[in-house]
């Protein structure tokens, strides 16, 4: 007997856009209560951008999500979350300033003002290298750089806003630029130290007023690079405001400059404090839809 075949219509929408150009392309699926596990990661392998939604009911916030890399299932993601909610805003199907999203890792808020929408996440927790059997010099090889191109002011740590992510310092945007990653040793270090990736900034950035450029790798989840990352954003936010005395409660990160072909991203912090102590903080942008595709299932 012929196997029936799904066809399944999956949202493609840049978050974190760059003025109106650029940001990070995320698949979204509604209605996604219809799928299995397995269906709901074959979708994302097929559609192939770093994270694809998958958005259904909830009993404990307005909206479940559930996020797939093109290899495997992640607890959170930012870029993917700003698609969903600016969709579903400008569909008007949330119509209000605060929503909230059910994830793996419990309730999180979500706020939209001004055509943004805003992800929280949780107070930072910090873990220094030297409390790990991996070395520095291990990680500046995998991306082909030294210490001559570290900043100075800038401690490498593991940063926790929801997820892991590895925070390094660089002097300057050519630092930046002249990265040559390794993937295969960043996936294992990665493994070894349960991260999504690597988030990389320097001070330096394209447009003024803003306050970091960064790059993130994370091939153990099978992306390369990518365009913005939303919780790598609040791993760095949290990171300046705390390691890197950039005492602001509102931050702009850039990222997406330097990959091939470039791609724009404007990323948004808010930091709220208690007795000068992150108390917690919101990641946000805006989005809109690029385009659509069809996905067959079998």
């Amino acid at each position: 007997m012929e196997k029936k075949m799904k066809t399944i219509e999956v949202l493609i929408i840049n978050a974190f856009v760059d003025g109106d150009e650029g940001g990070n392309p995320a698949g979204v699926v509604l209605d996604a209560e219809r799928f299995t596990q397995d269906e709901k990661l074959q979708i994302a392998a097929q559609v192939g951008v770093s994270e694809t939604a998958f958005v259904s009911p909830s009993e404990s916030a307005d909206f479940k999500l559930e996020f797939f890399t093109p290899t495997k299932q992640i607890a959170d993601c930012g870029h993917a979350t700003v698609a969903t909610f600016s969709y579903l805003a400008q569909q008007q199907i949330v119509t209000k300033q605060h929503s909230s999203k059910e994830t793996i890792d419990g309730r999180r808020e979500i706020y939209l003002k001004d055509n943004l929408v805003f992800m929280e996440q949780t107070a930072p927790k910090y873990k220094s290298l030297v409390a790990t059997d991996v070395s520095l010099g291990d990680i500046l090889s995998s991306l082909g750089i030294n210490e001559d191109d570290l900043s100075k002011d800038a401690e490498p740590l593991i940063v926790n806003t929801g997820v892991n992510f590895l925070v390094i310092g660089l002097k300057g945007g050519n630092e930046l630029q002249k990265i040559e990653p390794n993937f295969e040793a960043i996936e294992k270090i990665s493994q070894e130290l349960d991260l999504v990736g690597y988030y990389v900034f320097s001070p330096h950035t394209h447009n003024t007023g803003r306050d970091a450029g960064a790059r993130m790798f994370a091939p153990f989840y099978g992306i390369k690079e990518e365009a913005a990352t939303g919780m790598g954003a609040g791993t760095l936010a949290a990171y300046l405001f705390d390691h890197f005395g950039l005492k602001k409660e509102k931050l702009v990160i850039e990222q997406g400059y330097y990959m091939n072909p470039p791609s724009p991203s404007e990323i948004r912090a808010e930091i709220e404090t208690e007795n000068g102590a992150i108390k917690s903080l919101r990641v946000g942008g805006r989005a809109k839809v690029s385009s659509r595709m069809q996905i067959n299932l079998s």
